[in-house]
């Protein structure tokens, strides 16, 4: 073997093996940047549970009052309504 083809083979397996430490690199980050993901998701989801899980007596409340009003009012109109 020639002294050059020595030194392209030595160059290209320095290149290899960095390349191989990048793409390592690269499946890692991918790999916890999933879990972060799936993290957020659990914490945003859970969090709209029990904001409602917070929030639904109060809702609750307000569409009782919004039927009350409505059904006072559909009453009041049929007052005004000739027979």
């Amino acid at each position: 073997m020639q002294p050059e083809e020595k030194e392209m083979l030595k160059k290209t397996l320095e290149l290899a093996q960095e390349n191989n430490k990048m793409l390592h690199s690269l499946r890692r980050s991918m790999f916890w940047g999933r879990i972060f993901r799936g993290i957020y998701w659990v914490i945003l989801l859970g969090a709209a549970v029990g904001i409602y899980y917070y929030i639904e007596p109060y809702l609750d409340s307000a569409v009782n009052a919004y039927g009350n009003v409505k059904g006072d009012l559909k009453s009041f109109g049929d007052m005004f309504k000739p027979n």
